[in-house]
């Protein structure tokens, strides 16, 4: 009989764990006796550090709703609050809708089981599809106009060359060299808006071995100016990538961080390398039982408002001397492998968070893409 009690509370607790809906329960001293993954996620902590702790004051910091906890405990009505904002963290608000219920026991004192359902996450999970489709049809409409681009610039070349060898005057070369010269290096720019040429080569992973290789490649590139900071989950596992074509998503924006910095003279110049895992996560449209997150955050000037919504199109750049295909070929990378990059940037603090699937990949669907 202990045993079935035993694999029935494993179950109840797996079937929590595996719903998209938070869940926390509360004592009637408001203090927090259980969490599922889903509310870890939501207010970014872990079970095992809050449980017992009572509920922090900023939580609900409005009268009404604390009132309203109280009342739930005396009366044992439940309620429920729409487009709710709750202080998940200090200066860390979260849009939720949530249900508070009691749960009455014989024996046992009054708790408030909690439901919470995201909706910053839902708009998150929108705004990643409309990224998603945009980058698909931006990429499409690149590819159409490298390959018009590429058909004459071979005619070009060939005539410039014929061209100089026909030439009387040696000294008028030097004309058709820059035509030669020009027509290679459209060529180039052609090559890069058509962006990675094979598909990924898909392998476990170590991230953290990524990270550090980059890292000592920008150590090396820029010894003075910037402090790289770690902060890795070691216990993540592996994740199945292109162990190449990932060190060129992280060195590209690892290295647009660093010459930001550079460039703006941030003082106390500093990026994070962020590593977390994500359980049941959405990328796009797709649910992910496990999802690692890369984060690259800087403290720099930020990038400018009006660059934000496109800063992933191609030929769009915040450098003057910047091409404007390094994030769009990244997307492309990071999109073979079925996940996204996204950006968020204020005065101060830039983050570029790169989104990966943890589990097997459809290589068929993802070759094809």
């Amino acid at each position: 009989m202990g045993r079935m009690m035993n694999t029935e509370t494993v179950l109840q607790k797996r079937l929590l764990d595996h719903l998209r809906t938070a869940v926390m329960m509360l004592d009637g001293d408001l203090r927090v006796r259980y969490l599922n993954a889903a509310a870890e996620m939501l207010l970014s902590t872990s079970a095992t550090r809050v449980l017992g702790q009572p509920l922090p004051d900023y939580f609900f910091d409005d009268e009404e709703a604390r009132g309203a906890l109280k009342q739930c405990i005396e009366e044992g009505h439940p309620f429920t609050r729409r487009e709710a904002r709750l202080n998940v963290a200090p200066g860390q608000q979260a849009m939720v809708d949530y249900s508070v219920s009691p749960i009455h026991e014989p024996g046992q004192p009054v708790a408030l089981l909690i439901e919470m359902q995201s909706l910053d996450r839902l708009l998150r999970i929108t705004r990643e599809e409309g990224l998603i489709h945009a980058h698909q049809a931006t990429r499409a409409l690149v590819r159409g106009v490298a390959h018009e681009i590429k058909n004459p610039l071979g005619g070009i070349r060939g005539a410039a060359q014929l061209l100089e060898r026909a030439l009387p005057d040696p000294e008028l070369a030097e004309y058709t060299r820059v035509i030669i010269d020009e027509a290679d290096r459209l060529r180039s720019v052609a090559d890069r808006m058509l962006g990675p040429r094979k598909p990924p080569a898909f392998a476990p992973v170590n991230v953290h071995e990524c990270l550090e290789h980059v890292r000592q490649l920008l150590l090396a590139e820029y010894p003075e100016g910037v402090t790289l900071v770690r902060d890795y989950d070691v216990s993540l596992p592996e994740v199945i990538a292109d162990r190449d074509q990932l060190i060129q998503v992280l060195l590209n924006l690892m290295r647009n961080a660093m010459q930001a910095l550079l460039e703006a003279g941030t003082e106390n110049a500093r990026v994070i390398m962020r590593t977390r895992v994500l359980r049941q996560f959405t990328i796009g449209a797709q649910r992910h039982r496990l999802a690692l997150r890369v984060d690259i955050e800087d403290n720099g000037p930020g990038i400018p408002e009006d660059l934000q919504e496109t800063i992933f199109y191609p030929m769009v750049s915040g450098r003057a001397n910047g091409s404007g295909l390094g994030l769009s070929i990244a997307q492309s990378i990071i999109s073979q492998h079925q996940g996204l990059i996204e950006c968020e940037s204020v005065p101060g603090r830039t983050l570029f968070s790169l989104l990966l699937p943890m589990e097997p990949l459809d290589t068929t669907e993802s070759n094809g893409s």
